[in-house]
């Protein structure tokens, strides 16, 4: 490393499991440290075509490519490429100086043993998955030594606390974002590229990105029965197909729309990660689901719904709970209730009656909650505390050399 022990160069292992959240966190993450902090990244990735929905200049055939200033590559257990003692991994450098795995998949083992041959040893962080249980803290760093070989590993837990590694944000998001909504022409600008009219300001926007959910026509009921005109935007999802029964059309796609009373619901194009801020921003409220969706919605600075992604032995509704008591902490108690209300029928498919009632009455308490919480969460970065963390690695790895 540098003498102010700041990496150059950055491996990124991205494993795509299921939908979009980890290639979503992967690629922000990647071209954050390109585009912003000047590192060389190179992004290894198993599932070409989910990058491509979410950047579609991609080129899915392609083992190797360069992508917004982010080498991205191609990563096959069967294929990954030689190691030749770290040199022969693609550009002139080998190994990179900060390795990092993301969300516990496993490094090629060529490529742990490329890194244990160095002589100055990357550092090597396992980026976790978002969540706001009070166990993260205590585990936010912590060393794994390897068992066989000289290299060490470090747990980095994303959070909403400072004793946690923070949120992936873009050094103008939030100003970018008070631009588009406080100008009506850029407003404009973004409902006509989705082809719709831009909405009176008596119409409550909502997007909805979501998995399959057995509560969906329990809110669609209270959409479409509601006093007020409504306007629900779904981009391509997984709850597409409920979508369309609930209307009677067998084969909902990008373009269609349905009405039911005061309820129109519009089908978008999956849109790329840009086009999806600029959805949450020109929304009232923004249901979302799983990691990435649910971060972008907080810098959004609207009243949102998570539905979080659903474990075995509902290990996920421990983990909701741990975040709405945090984010409930500075609201008046019937905002609380009402946030958690909604939440709670959200995740278990439940419905009440009175549910989405109480949190549009909700909604002026929420508005200001919600910038207010943005606020908070951007005092903490998580690509500026990653490279801080490595310098801090750097300094006692002089240090123990110099006691040597």
């Amino acid at each position: 490393m540098k003498e102010n022990f700041l990496p150059e160069s950055c491996d990124i292992f991205c494993n795509v499991i299921d939908n979009y959240g980890d290639i979503g966190v992967c690629w922000r993450l990647a071209r954050q440290l390109a585009n912003e902090y000047g590192l060389q990244v190179r992004l290894w990735l198993d599932d070409m075509p989910s990058l491509a929905k979410l950047c579609p200049e991609i080129d899915v055939a392609a083992e190797k490519q360069r992508c917004r200033s982010v080498e991205v590559c191609h990563w096959t257990a069967d294929a990954f490429p030689s190691c030749d003692g770290g040199r022969g991994w693609g550009r002139e450098r080998g190994v990179a100086e900060l390795v990092i795995e993301a969300f516990a998949c496993k490094l090629p083992q060529n490529y742990i043993e490329a890194m244990a041959e160095q002589e100055s040893k990357p550092v090597w962080i396992n980026l976790e998955y978002l969540s706001a249980e009070d166990w993260v803290q205590g585990c936010h760093k912590l060393p794994s030594p390897h068992p066989t070989l000289p290299l060490t590993k470090y747990f980095f837990f994303p959070g909403f606390t400072p004793k946690t590694g923070g949120l992936l944000l873009e050094r103008n998001l939030l100003a970018r974002r008070d631009a588009f909504q406080g100008d009506a022409a850029q407003r404009q600008a973004f409902w006509q590229s989705v082809g719709i009219e831009m909405p009176s300001a008596q119409t409550l926007k909502v997007s909805l990105f979501a998995y399959e959910n057995a509560a969906l026509n329990g809110l669609f009921d209270a959409w479409a029965d509601g006093a007020q005109p409504l306007l629900c935007l779904v981009p391509e999802s997984r709850i597409l197909p409920q979508v369309g029964q609930y209307f009677g059309d067998a084969e909902p796609c990008a373009g269609k729309a349905y009405t039911r009373g005061t309820l129109q619901v519009c089908v978008l194009q999956f849109v790329e990660q840009e086009r999806y801020d600029e959805l949450l921003w020109a929304c009232d409220v923004n249901v979302v689901r799983g990691e990435d969706s649910f971060v972008r919605a907080q810098w959004a600075g609207r009243p949102l719904v998570w539905q979080i992604y659903p474990q075995h032995d509902a290990v996920h509704l421990k983990k909701l709970q741990a975040f709405l008591t945090l984010h409930g902490s500075q609201l008046s108690q019937s905002a609380k209730s009402a946030v958690a209300g909604l939440w709670q029928a959200w995740n278990g498919g439940c419905w009440a009656v009175d549910t989405w009632s109480a949190f549009v009455a909700a909604r002026g308490e929420l508005d200001s909650h919600a910038r207010q919480w943005a606020r908070q969460l951007a005092e903490n970065n998580l690509a500026l505390n990653l490279l801080d963390f490595c310098q801090e690695i750097g300094r006692m790895r002089a240090l123990e050399n110099e006691g040597q």
